[in-house]
């Protein structure tokens, strides 16, 4: 089984974005929608699903009316572990540094992420996969 995993907003966003549905991206967040691992988000990242996906250019792409959007953010957090994560070490983006905390909230948590700086951080480093490495490493399970 694998442990609970955080996914960055690149990854929820070329999810959907994708036209493969057997592309690593998709599978995460086909995942998180059907709650077919433990994933944790908090309310600023959340916020940025939100901020992020309404972006004109990405709406143009998309093509997800606001509803539409608020329907999937809504079925993310209804599978969701919701943490309120502690102060943690700078991550090497600050526009990161809420990904960082959710890290430092539990030590059992993965992160899910397409971003290269981050998956070559030396301190979270074990803790980071790309999305193909993710399935990789923990295959889903047959039901």
């Amino acid at each position: 089984m694998s442990p609970p995993v955080i996914v960055d907003t690149n990854v929820v966003v070329a999810g959907l974005l994708t036209a493969s549905a057997e592309s690593p991206v998709a599978r995460v967040l086909d995942g998180m929608l059907a709650a077919a691992f433990p994933f944790a988000i908090s309310a600023s990242l959340l916020a940025e699903y939100r901020e992020v996906l309404k972006r004109p250019s990405l709406r143009k792409a998309h093509r997800l009316t606001a509803a539409e959007l608020d329907v999937i953010l809504v079925g993310l957090v209804e599978h969701a572990i919701v943490l309120a994560p502690p102060p943690a070490p700078r991550a090497p983006d600050p526009g990161d540094q809420h990904l960082w905390e959710l890290l430092a909230a539990r030590a059992d948590l993965v992160l899910i992420t397409g971003d290269k700086r981050l998956q070559k951080d030396r301190a979270m480093g074990p803790r980071i996969f790309s999305p193909a490495a993710f399935f990789t490493r923990w295959p889903p399970v047959e039901r």
